[in-house]
C-alpha cells in the first residue's frame, strides 16, 4: 500500500496541531514518526486512520482519496499504546473480534487467529484472559487482533510506551521481524529517538506540527536538514557563539548562526593523546558518568559545555582534570539550515620517512 499526504492541516480552536504537512510513503515500508511530545504525531496518524478529520489536505491511499471514507473501510489496523483489549474476552477471542464482527465463518476465524498466533509467539495462551499476560504478550495480543482482518496499513500510536525497558527492546527487534515478514506498510509514532533508530526503514521527524524532514535513520543523522533535528536526533550540545571555539574562528559563520555538538565530535584526553594538538584548546572535567561500553564526560570549555566518549581502554580521567579537547567538527545552525563545518586547524602530520 502506497500512502500519499498532500498539505495536510488540523486545528483544535486556536491550536494549530498538523501545519502544511506533505509526505509519501511506498509500500511495505516501517515507518517511524518521531517528534517531542505534542509536535503533532498522534494527531497525523489518528487522520490516516480516519479517527480525525483534516481541516484541509488530502491523504491518498494506492491513489484513491480517503478523506471522505469511513475508518473500516480504508483497510488499516490500529495499535494504541495502551493495548485496548477486551478483558473478558479470552486471547482467542480478542484475536477474532475483528474478523467475528465481519461475519467471517468460523472455519476461517479459528484458520486466521491459529495462524497469528504462531506468527507472534502466542501459541499456548490463546485461553488466558489479559489480566493473566505480562505486558509484552499482551501487547502482542494487541498486534495480533490489529493484524486479523489482513490490513493493508499498520498504524501504531507508541505501542512499547507502556511495556518496561527490557521487554520493551525485545518486542523492538520482534516487530521489525514481524513486519518485515509479513511486508505490511506501517506507521508507528514514538518520542525515543533510540527506538526509531533502532527499527525503522523511514522515519519522519515533527515537531510543532510540521515536518521537519524525512529520510533513512542513517541519512538523517549524518545529514539533518534543520536546526532542530540537527539537535533532537542524537545527544547533542548547543553552543551559541561558535566562533569562539578554536580553529572555528576561522570558518566565516553567518551572523546569529549557533552550532550544535554531537559527542562522537569530540576527543577529549592527555595533550600527547591527542592526534591534532595545535587544533586543541584547554578545557576541565566536570563530570563523568559511566555508559557500559564507554564513558560519557561533560567538559567546561570556555563558557560551553559539551559531551564526549572515552574508550573504556584508555587511561580514566576524573572531575577535575585539565584536559585538551578537540571540536573535530560541528553542525553550524540556523532557524531553517544544519551545515557541517570541520575544524580547520586539523592538518595532516608530516610523513616519517624511515
Amino acid at each position: 500500500m502506497n500512502i500519499e499526504v498532500r498539505h495536510l492541516t488540523k486545528t483544535f480552536g486556536s491550536y494549530e496541531a498538523v501545519s502544511n504537512v506533505s509526505f509519501s510513503i511506498n509500500r511495505g515500508k516501517l515507518i517511524g514518526l518521531l517528534g517531542p511530545s505534542g509536535g503533532g504525531k498522534s494527531t497525523l496518524l489518528r487522520m490516516l486512520a480516519g479517527l480525525e478529520t483534516p481541516d484541509s489536505g488530502d491523504i491518498f491511499i494506492n491513489g484513491q482519496r480517503v478523506n471522505d471514507v469511513a475508518p473500516q473501510n480504508r483497510g488499516i489496523g490500529f495499535v494504541f499504546q495502551n493495548y485496548a483489549l477486551f478483558k473478558h474476552m479470552t486471547v482467542f477471542d480478542n484475536i477474532a473480534f475483528g474478523l467475528t464482527i465481519g461475519r467471517s465463518d468460523k472455519a476461517q476465524i479459528k484458520s486466521r487467529v491459529n495462524e497469528l498466533l504462531d506468527l507472534t509467539g502466542l501459541r499456548g495462551f490463546e485461553k488466558r484472559y489479559p489480566h493473566q499476560l505480562s505486558g509484552g504478550q499482551r501487547q502482542r495480543v494487541a498486534f495480533a487482533r490489529a493484524l486479523a482482518p489482513r490490513p493493508e496499513l499498520l498504524l501504531l500510536d507508541e505501542p512499547f510506551a507502556a511495556i518496561d525497558a527490557k521487554v520493551r527492546k525485545e518486542l523492538r527487534t520482534w516487530l521489525k521481524q514481524l513486519i518485515s515478514t509479513i511486508g505490511i506498510t506501517s506507521i508507528f509514532v514514538t518520542h525515543d529517538q533510540d527506538e526509531a533508530v533502532e527499527v525503522a526503514d523511514e522515519m519522519l521527524i515533527v515537531q510543532q506540527g510540521r515536518l521537519e524532514q524525512q529520510g533513512s535513520p542513517i541519512d538523517i543523522y549524518t545529514n539533518p536538514q534543520t536546526a532542530f533535528v540537527a539537535g533532537f536526533i542524537g545527544h547533542s550540545t548547543l553552543v551559541e557563539q561558535p566562533a569562539l571555539l578554536r580553529g572555528f574562528n576561522l570558518v566565516q559563520v553567518p551572523e546569529g548562526s549557533r552550532a550544535i555538538v554531537r559527542p562522537e565530535f569530540v576527543e577529549v584526553g592527555y595533550e600527547r593523546e591527542i592526534a591534532f594538538p595545535s587544533a586543541a584548546e584547554t578545557g576541565n572535567v566536570r563530570h563523568v558518568f559511566f555508559r557500559g561500553a564507554h564513558l560519557e564526560l561533560e567538559v567546561q570549555v570556555g563558557g560551553n559545555r559539551l559531551l564526549a566518549h572515552r574508550s573504556l581502554d584508555q587511561e580514566p580521567l576524573q572531575p577535575g582534570d585539565e584536559v585538551s579537547v578537540l571540536i573535530h567538527r560541528l553542525y553550524v545552525v540556523s532557524e531553517h539550515s544544519a551545515v557541517m563545518v570541520e575544524n580547520p586547524l586539523k592538518i595532516d602530520p608530516l610523513p616519517v620517512h624511515i
